[in-house]
């Protein structure tokens, strides 16, 4: 248990089981990837050879006769046909491990020709300062946030230096050159071990510091895209602005806070639901309902309302309780139009394929309203409570009493106007009409007869 204490300090918190859509996410990041590491290492072999054509020649031969430029021209074409393997997705796992290898394999192969190349004994390619490089190949690795790749660079490196130091070693069995002199070492092609294994430390070190750190951001990454998929999926089944409040919420959310705000709340409903359900099978109706709610809920979004909840064939949307809005009442006027225009198209498609049109009941209220989460601490559930939400409930139940399609208080008509809602035709106001569960007649607009 304190083993695993300290593994999970060192590496992060595990991110668990990692569902198929959240890997194929990270995969297709990772392709991306080694499109970018392709082309800064064809960047780094194309940087390498012209700094090694410009370069002052101090031996005998052309710049195209040394290994150097044998071993370069074939790293060129290689890195070429690994770019295009990359772009065109053709770039497969099993690829990599060698081609991990090579990059490091190039690397020391250079370093090991020069002491041919320059006439020098072996000692002379332990001074080249182009070991450097190999810390470029696995800085690159870490790219595609995948810590074997980096472990395997490092320690492909770090064998190699030590096969070119046991070279170096054995090349001359009669002379091997080791010193323990710094300043020897220095000014000439001696060898000091400790210098070389100071290198061999450094490339582990950093390999290890690197993967560790990969480690982390890899779980890291995976929890990231887990609830960035999460959120996503979300918001399916939340408005985009509950969403939003959910997953860009700062502290945790909890039951039991709340905000005010002066919205909207619009209702929608069918006529005659139970009839519906009498005369269709199940599969018929849920169809009508899929078909329902396709053709009303993008009005309502479109018109920028946010959907609260579907209460069976019901709808219950907010506009201004979400986010507040300044045009909270206007916005619900024309939605309510809108979608009286939705319902008629409805009842004029399924007329045309044969099918029983059904009526549509839309009620507006407007008011002081309280919007925040309510449940416990296993389910939560954003919602508004207020006035304004039992005002709406009642109207649309006066809809059936005044055989209208949709109706809203005369108040609230007028509060719409004033924030710039153009009623499409002169309405006279219902004067001290009897709603359903409220105490005192009210004025009342019908919207659509």
């Amino acid at each position: 248990m304190k083993f695993d204490h300290i593994k999970n300090f060192v590496l992060g918190e595990p991110s668990g089981a990692v569902p198929d859509r959240v890997r194929g996410v990270i995969e297709r990041q990772q392709a991306d990837s080694e499109i970018l590491i392709a082309w800064f290492q064809l960047i780094v072999v194309v940087t390498f050879g012209t700094l090694y054509a410009v370069s002052p020649k101090t031996h005998m031969y052309e710049a195209w006769e040394t290994p150097v430029f044998f071993v370069l021209a074939f790293y060129f074409i290689f890195t070429v046909v690994r770019l295009i393997l990359a772009h065109t997705g053709h770039l497969k796992g099993w690829f990599l491990y060698p081609a991990v290898v090579l990059d490091v394999v190039v690397v020391v192969a250079l370093i090991l020709s020069f002491h041919t190349q320059y006439n020098q004994p072996p000692a002379f390619s332990l001074k080249a300062p182009t070991l450097l490089y190999v810390f470029i190949f696995i800085a690159l690795r870490a790219l595609r946030f995948e810590p074997r790749y980096v472990l395997l660079c490092g320690g492909a490196a770090a064998a190699c230096w030590i096969g070119v130091v046991v070279y170096v070693v054995t090349a001359n069995p009669n002379d091997m050159m080791i010193t323990r002199d710094y300043v020897t070492y220095i000014t000439s092609n001696t060898i000091l071990l400790g210098a070389e294994f100071d290198k061999i430390i450094s490339i582990l070190v950093v390999t290890a510091i690197i993967a560790v750190a990969l480690v982390r951001a890899r779980r890291l990454l995976e929890r990231s895209v887990a609830e960035q998929s999460a959120a996503q999926e979300l918001s399916r089944f939340f408005s985009p602005e509950i969403a939003a409040q959910i997953t860009k919420s700062e502290n945790r959310i909890t039951a039991g806070h709340g905000h005010e705000r002066v919205c909207a709340i619009l209702t929608v409903d069918l006529r005659n639901s139970t009839g519906l359900s009498n005369r269709m099978s199940p599969n018929e109706l849920i169809c009508t309902l899929t078909d329902y709610q396709s053709r009303m809920v993008p009005v309502i979004q479109d018109n920028g309302g946010t959907i609260d909840k579907f209460l069976g064939d019901g709808i219950l949307a907010h506009f201004g309780a979400a986010v507040a809005s300044e045009s909270y009442a206007a916005d619900a006027m024309r939605t309510a139009d809108a979608l009286i225009g939705a319902a008629d198209q409805w009842a004029a498609d399924r007329k045309a394929d044969g099918l029983e049109p059904i009526e549509v009941g839309i009620s507006v209220g407007c008011g002081r309203i309280i919007f925040g989460a309510v449940g416990d601490q296993s389910r939560l559930e954003y919602t508004c409570i207020g006035e304004a939400v039992n005002v709406a409930v009642k109207l649309e139940k006066y809809n059936s009493i005044a055989k209208c399609r949709a109706v809203t208080l005369a108040a609230d008509h007028d509060q719409a106007i004033l924030q710039g809602y153009e009623p499409p035709e002169d309405r006279s106001p219902v004067e001290n009409a009897e709603i359903p569960g409220v105490d005192t007649p009210q004025d009342v607009i019908i919207l659509s007869k």
